[in-house]
């Protein structure tokens, strides 16, 4: 019987490999998953209250909750004064604390990567790990982190999915500032604005920080809004629980680049991949600080040409390249600089277009600034809202023609003025 020699197939076409490619990305998102939340703020700012309000809605929701109880409430209670301490003990006490905190958060993020085979979990870390670089000195800090053996970019931007501050209420709601429902909180109006300031300055450079003011006519609407807040930044619905936050969106004509004050500084690319449904986008982001990178996939579903839910999953770096093998290869990369910063309550990103810049901007610098707010398109932010150092030229929010995605598009059809 003569033998029959197999001849092997042609590779796939790029398109094939894409298309394959493409089906895996709705299965990244239909996965259980672990939802990391810390839950940050001032003293008197609602948060315990607000946490068990969080933890409550989620586990209605089907999920599986876990809640990492705050280590220096533990740690104080057991009778630390804390202004009684010396400068080394407040070192170690500092430094212990840190510790405290990553094992307590280690033991639920472990039992959650069990969980996660089987249901959604939400992991709520009361205060998160960059909280204690606000009661000690930078070079403090920075000394416990050496012993510790630890990465301020791993802890800042990595470690969680979303960090979401509450204001004190000795900001706003001084009525309503107490010490009666902690026995460790000693703080007075005054310390209480202080720390706020420097616990959500601790953020600064998160790419997902929400900070939650009291311009609320009840701590209820409070409460609503950390519920909204956290269900839009997952991708789920929250029936209207409160008011969304939306992104506004400005074109900066100048920028006094010598009177920024504190910031942190990000290298951003964003890669758009093929999609067989136009009313989908995906895309893949490299954000990256002193040479660590983190990488997100994120996928834009369109209802109506104004609304459009996202969702968003970090990945590794080898998902990431990977993905980037469906890059469409109808767009640009987008590169941008990147600073985030805090002013008043409102935490803003503003995004420098860098070279080679996209066909469409027509070699005219783009400079953009975003911030979340439930102040509606088109009203003013209160006064004093808007950083001083910023000249804007107008708002863009919702024009389809300084959208990423139309920005990406290699066409120099319809290029824009951006002096007009």
């Amino acid at each position: 019987m003569a033998s029959t020699s197999t001849q092997p197939s042609d590779p796939p076409l790029e398109e094939e490999v894409q298309q394959r490619l493409g089906s895996s990305i709705p299965l990244l998102f239909f996965q259980f998953r672990i939802y990391k939340l810390a839950l940050t703020g001032g003293p008197c700012s609602g948060k315990t209250t607000a946490l068990e309000k969080l933890a409550s809605f989620f586990r209605n929701m089907g999920w599986l909750v876990y809640t990492v109880a705050e280590a220096a409430t533990v740690l104080l209670g057991g009778g630390v004064k804390f202004s009684n301490l010396g400068e080394d003990q407040v070192f170690g006490f500092q430094e212990d604390l840190l510790a405290t905190m990553l094992q307590m958060e280690k033991t639920y993020f472990r039992l959650a990567e069990a969980d996660k085979k089987k249901t959604n979990v939400l992991v709520i870390c009361d205060r998160g790990a960059m909280d204690p670089s606000a009661y000690c000195s930078t070079d403090d800090w920075i000394n416990i982190l050496d012993k510790l053996k630890l990465n301020q970019v791993d802890l800042l931007c990595n470690r969680y999915d979303q960090v979401v501050h509450l204001v004190t209420a000795a900001i706003g709601a001084t009525d309503h500032y107490t010490l009666e429902n902690n026995e460790a909180r000693t703080e007075g109006l005054q310390n209480a604005v202080d720390f706020d300031q420097k616990t959500r300055s601790c953020w600064i450079g998160h790419p997902n920080f929400s900070i939650i003011d009291n311009n609320v006519a009840s701590f209820d609407e409070k409460i609503n809004k950390l519920i909204q807040i956290v269900c839009d930044r997952i991708g789920i619905p929250s029936d209207g629980v409160a008011d969304g936050s939306m992104k506004r969106k400005w074109l900066l004509e100048n920028v006094d680049w010598n009177n920024f004050g504190v910031f942190e500084e990000f290298q951003i690319e964003h890669v758009y991949l093929v999609s067989t449904n136009a009313n989908i986008q995906h895309r893949v982001r490299r954000r990256t600080q002193n040479g660590q990178s983190m990488f997100t996939l994120t996928t834009r579903e369109y209802q109506t040409d104004d609304e459009y839910t996202e969702k968003r999953r970090n990945v590794n770096k080898e998902e990431f390249t990977t993905l980037l093998n469906m890059r469409d290869h109808g767009k640009s990369s987008i590169l941008k600089s990147r600073r985030c910063f805090i002013h008043m309550n409102l935490y803003f990103k503003l995004d420098v277009y860098l070279d080679p810049l996209p066909l469409k901007a027509a070699g005219l610098p783009l400079i953009f600034l975003e911030t979340l707010t439930t102040v509606r398109k088109g009203t003013e932010l209160p006064e004093g809202s808007m950083p001083p150092f910023l000249q804007i030229q107008r708002e863009i929010t919702g024009d389809p023609q300084y959208s990423m995605h139309s920005l990406a598009k290699h066409t120099k059809e319809e290029t824009f003025d951006a002096s007009s």
